[in-house]
This record gives structure tokens, C-alpha cells and sequence, in this order.
């Protein structure tokens, strides 16, 4: 179905209704004189006094003027504030004595923090003016923030535990040029503001011409319903969270900080450094308790894990609205990222030791500029293998060929990395034990070679995780062990290509070839590749490139002559 803002206008059959607003951004006035409410991700059609710029002049949209974010954030800013608060009013409380000029001291505090939230709001405004997006303070000095809108590559709307009370909620518009965060953030707009915000931003970056993007990608984009569930995790599969082992430390660093506060602290939270001192003193002396409290938090890793992973993978689902792919998840802070279709090149899927024994794996976009990639860039949590291909196939496109092995060097490489290292300390214990005939160097010699022994399988599994590939239109890269990783990129994405050959490289004839994209990492290497393979896959994947060079003739051959 064709979009009605892309027909040119056409003229009223009726009698002429002169329109209300021109350049101020109003929308017009329907026939009976009522304005009609704004639809929801609908693009405005143009307007007088709107430049009209490379996207067909866009209007403003339906902003009267420039706009704040919403009252009720004064409810939150003050509390967020009283954190970094807390040490100075214990300080003015316990120097004051506890008296009432030391509780009025501290009630200032407070009412300070609620004059700044309300000055923050006050001089913090946003607006859409023509193509752009204009975010200004004024607190001391004026600042203004523009955002062409042909540069926003996502926007990021999130709903943290206070924000979901109020009806708030964070939306951030990411340029990619920061390499990080949000290129502007607006902390506190409505639920329903952010819902108006995120179409029309989205649309409007969407607008770009189509000549930056393949054909095949801009099809897959547009077809179909305006939004499409993609894939849903089912819940039952959030038992999987732990084998990640991304939350399977929160015990020990839930104890750590609690340690850290109680001799940060101790003195202004009331029971003094010295009593934690004390405390650890008395566990020190009691190694059997210790013991217990270490294997009591090991003992814990699995469920707390699996607990951090639920709350921030409740629901995961992953849709394509209008040309984006949109990923919702989330139990208590409900987030939901947006990654325009025309700018991913591919995806990467990583798999753990454990992971790749159960057979599930997680994945991740490559998308071109796009900061902190590796949150806003997940595709899918950990979910079976077979799912993850058909749903990064489906989602960006499947990789249609087998991965090339390496030579047998790579493998006596990996081999040699896994298993000799722990034979130094096995020899050393080995010579210690016959020269002093100690029990204790014989434990040593034991453990070093047992590790050794897992090297063997640990190596050979690296090795056979090495691989490189190509189908005609992406270009696969896998390597890794414990963290097992295998990008595909999109031949368009490739920009250049890098041979790096260390000095053990070069006595074993091996490579490490580097394939540049304008993506992601910015590059994906197949590590301990052969000299025919460095040479032959590069002219494959890119022969227009190398095509000069190995057709050129050879140094000082004499050019023939240029008839005429």
C-alpha cells in the first residue's frame, strides 16, 4: 500500500481552506474548522515556509512550539539526587549534634534538590523544526543540541521502576556518533509522548534515499504488515540465563560491595569501620566459616544468575515495524531498542563452552555506527541454535555455505598454547621433587599435569572452531573456545582487508587475515590462515579490488605501446 505522504499533494475539490500554522508546524484545519488529532506514526504531509531538504520536506509535526519534559519528573530528579546527598547531610547531622540548626541545615539540602530538579525542567526544552531535532538548556548559558534526522539510527525507550510508577518514560536518539550512550536523552517525557516521538523519528530516518541501501535489504524491510512479531522467547527458556555466565558472579559482587560500603560507611551509617574490621578479623581466624560463606555464594551463582537474567530478558521479543527491527524486553525496567533494517550488515552469534554443550547461543547485530553495541545491538538472549538461525536468517539473512578449515598448523598452534605452558611448572615441581622430596612438590607436579591434559581437548576444540567462508554474499568469520564467536557480514560491508603475520606466524606460514567492515567492531579476524587462503579469499570475496594488482605486469616490463 503506497503511503499517502508520498503522493503529491492535490487540490481541494471544495471550497479552499487556507492552511492554519505555515511554517509554525500546525496542522491543517478539516473541513467542518476542527483540527484532527495527530495519528499515530502517520508522516505529516508538507507545509508553506518548511524547507525542503533531502527528504522531501518533511514538517515539523505536530509541535505548536518548543516542548518540556513532563511535571512529574520533578518527583523522581530530587530522589535520584539524594544518594550522592547522603554522606553530606550525615555529615552536617552528626557536626551539628543532632540539634534543630542541624536538621534546619539539612532540610535546605533537600529543598535545594527540589529547586534544581525544577530549574532543570524549567530551562530544558525539545522540539522537531523542519529536519532536525533541537534540544535546548538555558540554565547559565544557553545551549542548543541539533540532530539532523537523517543521522538518527535508533531510538532507545525505556521504563525504569520509578518512571513505570509515574507513567514515564527515557527516550534516547541514537546518531552513533558518540560511540556510546545516546546522542540526546530525553529522561521524563509521557508513555504516550514517547510513543508519538518514536514513529515519526523512526519514519523520518527512514526516508533516506534508497541508494544506501541494497535492494535486497529495503524489500525484506518493507514487507508486510507495519509491524510483524518476529520471534518471542518463550519463558521456559529463561532457564537457559545461567549457562551465559554473564550473572553468574552477582553473588560475589553483591558481597563485595556490601564489604566495600561497610568500610566506606561504617562510620556515618553507625556501627564504625572498626566493627567491620572486627568482623572480617573473626571470619579470617575461622577458616571453616569462611569456606562455607564462599561455597554458600558459589552455591548461588546459579539461581542468582538465573534470577538477573529473567528480570532483564522478561519477554523478549523481537518485531519489524515500518522498516526497523525492534527488540522489547525487560521484567522491571521495560526497554525497548529500535535498529534501522537499511543499516545492518550482518550479526554475530556467540556461544560459551557450556552454552555450546547444552547447544544454544546468543546473537548480535552488526549495524553500522551504532554506540554501545553490545546492548543495543542483541538480536536474541540465549536461545536454541536452530532458532537462532532461522530468526537472524529471517531477521537480516541466512549464510547459505559451510566454513573453510585451516591448515593442520593452526591446530599444532592451538595445541602447543593449551598444553605447554603448564608443562614449565609440571618440570620445575618435577625437579623440585627429586631434589628436596617433598610431598608438596609432588601435589604441584600432579595439578600441572592434569591441566596439561585438558589442554589437549581445550586446543583441539579451538582448532576446530577456526573457520572462514564465503556464499556469494556474506562473508562468515568464526573463531574462539570458551568464547566462541562467528560473524556474518554483508559483502557491501566489507571496506578493506588486513594481513598481520606475527614472527612465530611467519616460521609456521600462517596468517592472520582481518576483514574490515564499516560495521560493528570495524573487523573480524580468521585467525592462522594459510598463505593460499590469505591470497585466494580476499580476490574471491572482492576480485574487482585485487584485479589490477595481479593482473599488473611484473616490475620493470617495459608497457606496450598505446596505438595511435
Amino acid at each position: 500500500m503506497t503511503d499517502p505522504a508520498d503522493q503529491p499533494p492535490t487540490p481541494p475539490s471544495g471550497p479552499a481552506v487556507p492552511p492554519s500554522g505555515g511554517a509554525s508546524g500546525s496542522p491543517e484545519r478539516a473541513d467542518d474548522g476542527a483540527p484532527p488529532g495527530p495519528r499515530e506514526g502517520a508522516r505529516p504531509g508538507p507545509q508553506e515556509g518548511v524547507p525542503s531538504g533531502p527528504y522531501g520536506g518533511v514538517p515539523p509535526g505536530p509541535f505548536p512550539a518548543p516542548l518540556r519534559l513532563s511535571p512529574k519528573v520533578l518527583l523522581i530528579d530530587p530522589v535520584r539526587m539524594l544518594p550522592s546527598l547522603l554522606v553530606p547531610l550525615v555529615g552536617v547531622l552528626v557536626v551539628g549534634g543532632f540539634s534543630s540548626r542541624s536538621y534546619l541545615w539539612a532540610a535546605f539540602g533537600l529543598v535545594g534538590t527540589v529547586v534544581v530538579a525544577v530549574i532543570r525542567w524549567a530551562t530544558f526544552t525539545y522540539e522537531i523544526v523542519g529536519d532536525r531535532v533541537e534540544i535546548k538548556r538555558s540554565l547559565i548559558s544557553r545551549s542548543i543540541r541539533t540532530i539532523p534526522l537523517e543521522r538518527v539510527r535508533g531510538v532507545d525507550v525505556s521504563t525504569p521502576p520509578m518512571h513505570r510508577l509515574l507513567g514515564l518514560s527515557v527516550l534516547k536518539i541514537d546518531t552513533g556518533a558518540t560511540g556510546g550512550d545516546g546522542e540526546a536523552t530525553l529522561d521524563g517525557v509521557t508513555v504516550q509522548e514517547a510513543e508519538r516521538l518514536k514513529p515519526l523519528l523512526l519514519r523520518r530516518a527512514g526516508t533516506a534515499p534508497a541508494s544506501d541501501a541494497g535492494p535486497a535489504v529495503e524489500s525484506a524491510a518493507d514487507a508486510g504488515p507495519a509491524e510483524r512479531v518476529i520471534f518471542a522467547v518463550p519463558r521456559r527458556w529463561l532457564l537457559y540465563g545461567p549457562l551465559s555466565g554473564a550473572y553468574l558472579l552477582t553473588p560475589f559482587a553483591l558481597a563485595g560491595g556490601a564489604i566495600g560500603l561497610a568500610f566506606q560507611w561504617g562510620d556515618d551509617l553507625g556501627f564504625g569501620q572498626d566493627a567491620a574490621w572486627n568482623v572480617g578479623e573473626w571470619l579470617w581466624a575461622r577458616p571453616s566459616l569462611l569456606v562455607a560463606a564462599v561455597v554458600l555464594l558459589v552455591a548461588a551463582m546459579p539461581f542468582a544468575g538465573g534470577v538477573m537474567y529473567a528480570v532483564f530478558n522478561w519477554d523478549f521479543r523481537l518485531k519489524r515495524r515500518d522498516g526497523y527491527l525492534v527488540a522489547e524486553r525487560g521484567l522491571i525496567n521495560r526497554r525497548s531498542v529500535s535498529l534501522e533494517s537499511r543499516r545492518v550488515r550482518g550479526y554475530e552469534i556467540v556461544d560459551g563452552l557450556a552454552e555450546r554443550w547444552v547447544g544454544v547461543v546468543r546473537a548480535w547485530a552488526i549495524v553500522t555506527g551504532l554506540g554501545d553495541s553490545e546492548t543495543r545491538g542483541q538480536l536474541l538472549p540465549v536461545v536454541p541454535r536452530a532458532d537462532a538461525t532461522t530468526v537472524t536468517g529471517e531477521a537480516i539473512g541466512p549464510y547459505r555455505s559451510s566454513l573453510r578449515p585451516h591448515p593442520p598448523i593452526a591446530r599444532n598452534r592451538r595445541l602447543f598454547r593449551a598444553v605447554f605452558p603448564w608443562l614449565i611448572p609440571a618440570a620445575a615441581a618435577g625437579l623440585l621433587l627429586l631434589l628436596t622430596g617433598s610431598a608438596a612438590w609432588s601435589v604441584l607436579l600432579v595439578a600441572a599435569l592434569i591441566l596439561a591434559a585438558l589442554g589437549v581437548p581445550l586446543g583441539l576444540d579451538r582448532y576446530r572452531s577456526l573457520g572462514h567462508g564465503y556464499d556469494g554474499e556474506r562473508v562468515a568469520v568464526r573463531s574462539g573456545s570458551l568464547r566462541r564467536s562467528m560473524a556474518v557480514v554483508e559483502r557491501r560491508a566489507v571496506v578493506g582487508w588486513r594481513l598481520r603475520q606475527t614472527w612465530f606466524q611467519r616460521r609456521a606460514g600462517v596468517l592472520t587475515l582481518t576483514v574490515g567492515a564499516g560495521a560493528g567492531k570495524g573487523g573480524y579476524s580468521a585467525i592462522d590462515v594459510s598463505e593460499a587462503q590469505a591470497r585466494n579469499f580476499p580476490a574471491e570475496v572482492t576480485p574487482e579490488w585485487l584485479a589490477p594488482f595481479l593482473n599488473a605486469p611484473p616490475t620493470g616490463t617495459p608497457r606496450p605501446p598505446t596505438p595511435g
